[in-house]
């Protein structure tokens, strides 16, 4: 668990151009004080010690505006980024050397039991509010854009933009985007205008027979 501190602390410092020194990052960065909280909460939730763990966790959301359930699985290395409004999930995984934004959600649909949240591969990262739904794996290397809503399996070295999240770019080449245009079923604007005048002449007509009856 310590070495795995020392990592987060690391991780900080190589990719933050802000982090002056470890003490600084250790005592202030909130998204690093998270996760310190999260693998002491972790340790708890591993032993069975439930009400404890939770009690570690929800002390580190309400100082630091992040949670992170304990039953998370979170790799060595992972740096959280402002953190502000990111949540973590029970089920969801992180791999190693990941990097999260601020806003981000590793969460679950509502619709599934047991594995319930993303499994998130290693070197991932993951623009500010965006949002991982379902229990499914992003591959390894994967970009996901800022306030993507990613839905569904993400194969690795992707980048993944919009609401649903789609696939943009794959092993940093161009993923061309096909429209699939049906050419024989287009509604023709001009035999539907014909068709209301048609509609409209019937009920003239039938109104004038009335009359005359």
């Amino acid at each position: 668990m310590f070495n795995n501190i020392k990592d987060d602390v690391k991780a900080a410092l190589d990719r933050d151009p802000a982090a002056r020194s470890f003490w600084e990052v250790y005592f202030l960065y909130s998204g690093v004080k998270a996760i310190r909280h999260y693998r002491w909460a972790h340790w708890f939730y591993e032993k069975k010690h439930y009400f404890i763990a939770r009690f570690i966790s929800q002390r580190a959301r309400k100082k630091t505006g992040i949670e992170i359930h304990p039953g998370a699985t979170i790799g060595k290395g992972v740096f959280i980024d402002h953190g502000m409004g990111i949540v973590i999930g029970e089920t969801a995984v992180v791999g190693d050397d990941c990097t999260i934004y601020q806003g981000v959600t590793l969460g679950g649909t509502g619709k599934d039991k047991g594995k319930r949240h993303p499994t998130i591969g290693k070197n991932v990262v993951i623009g500010c509010g965006a949002k991982v739904l379902g229990p499914f794996t992003v591959g390894d290397n994967c970009k996901i854009a800022s306030n993507a809503v990613v839905l569904s399996e993400v194969p690795a070295n992707c980048t993944v933009v919009g609401v649903p999240g789609r696939i943009v770019k794959k092993n940093n080449v161009r993923v061309e985007q096909t429209v699939d245009l049906d050419q024989v079923h287009i509604p023709d604007p001009i035999s539907m205008e014909l068709c209301k005048l048609n509609i409209r002449l019937e009920k003239i007509e039938k109104e004038k027979n009335n009359e005359n009856l």
